[in-house]
């Protein structure tokens, strides 16, 4: 089986990040639209919005511009730990050969907290914690992590919004 060489999406961040999720690298569905959690299953958009909504009626139906612009205006900021990787299909096991983004380079005056959305993203907790702020392992929001309910992954992804004042 032939892999193919793909290239991340840029970070998704305002000098007012105070929170920046980390996914391991975008699907598929996500490359191709070329917006984060792109996939009509995946469910960051949902917790985002059952985390905030006030101002966010329809917010996972309203364009993808507009999306970010909500988030940015949360505080919130994405990116992915991986800016290139090799990859057939959407499943962070079938990631090879990684380059690592640097992250250290997006120089976010306001940063409190680091979130990794998953497991393949927390593998690179050593990193991020020599930010100097907090590491948190969230629930993934990918439709293949489907051993947590929505309600269990809200709760914890509510639980780091909290902790940092963002809701």
């Amino acid at each position: 089986m032939t892999t193919t060489l793909l290239t991340g999406l840029p970070p998704l961040v305002s000098p007012a990040t105070k929170v920046l999720i980390l996914g391991s690298f975008p699907g598929v569905r996500s490359l191709q639209a070329q917006e984060y959690y792109g996939h009509p299953q995946n469910q960051f958009w949902k917790i985002l919005q059952a985390i905030w909504p006030s101002g966010a009626h329809g917010i996972c139906a309203s364009s993808y511009e507009n999306r970010s612009k909500w988030l940015l205006g949360r505080g919130l900021g994405v990116w992915d730990v991986y800016a290139r990787c090799e990859r057939e299909g959407s499943l962070d096991s079938a990631i090879r050969n990684a380059v690592p983004n640097d992250i250290a380079a997006l120089h976010l005056p306001q940063l409190q907290a680091i979130a990794h959305n998953g497991g393949e993203s927390f593998k690179h907790a050593r990193h991020t914690r020599t930010l100097g702020v907090p590491v948190y392992q969230l629930p993934s929001t990918s439709p293949a992590n489907a051993s947590w309910s929505f309600e269990r992954k809200l709760a914890a992804w509510r639980e780091v919004m909290e902790r940092h004042g963002l809701v």
